[in-house]
């Protein structure tokens, strides 16, 4: 295999374990009582993927990769993307709502590809781009997380208007079918 290859596997294999396997495994078990024992903060699982996701890349390109390799960063780096997606998958007390959900992998996205920006830096773009290709999925996901809540808000929107027979507004007064309720007040 030509070694431009082999680094280009390297780098897409655990982006894609990270934004696509990962998910995909912890959504299907989301129900599972693990998680809530494991299960930590957004606010330090997000960090903690994307610090110990520049170690398992930018310790390749550097001084900072420990012995062993890849047999010593991908663990870390797999356990710290269970934490991650656990607030966004999983029930357990640190679910986040759908905004958080949103701003969390919106967030996430371009910090999990600054990694990928230090190996085209160093001189592997082929590697850096499988990278960022890899992580694509965390993208999506945010978008289609975003989609549901959207959709969502407009199911409970138009289940909250009221129907035929409903007490509507009308010109200021308040009115059913059958009687006059009252007047509208201004201001509210």
């Amino acid at each position: 295999m030509h070694p431009a290859h082999a680094s280009v596997a390297a780098t897409a294999g655990p982006a894609l374990l990270v934004a696509a396997v990962i998910p995909a495994a912890v959504h299907a078990l989301r129900r599972s009582p693990l998680w809530e024992r494991i299960a930590v903060p957004a606010a330090v699982a997000l960090p903690l993927l994307v610090l110990t996701h520049a170690w398992a890349v930018l310790g390749d390109l550097g001084t900072l990769r420990p012995p062993g390799g890849a047999l010593v960063t991908q663990p870390p780096l797999l356990a710290a993307a269970v934490l991650f997606w656990l607030p966004v998958l999983a029930r357990t007390r640190h679910r986040l709502d759908d905004a958080g959900r949103c701003l969390y992998l919106f967030l996430a996205a371009p910090l999990l590809d600054l990694p990928a920006v230090g190996v085209v830096a160093a001189g592997r773009p082929a590697a850096g781009l499988a990278m960022i290709t890899g992580m694509l999925p965390v993208g999506v996901t945010a978008a289609a997380v975003t989609w549901a809540w959207v959709n969502r808000e407009e199911r409970e929107a138009l289940a909250a208007e009221p129907g035929p027979g409903d007490a509507h507004c009308a010109n200021g007064a308040f009115t059913s079918r059958s009687s006059t309720v009252g007047t509208a007040k201004p201001g509210r």
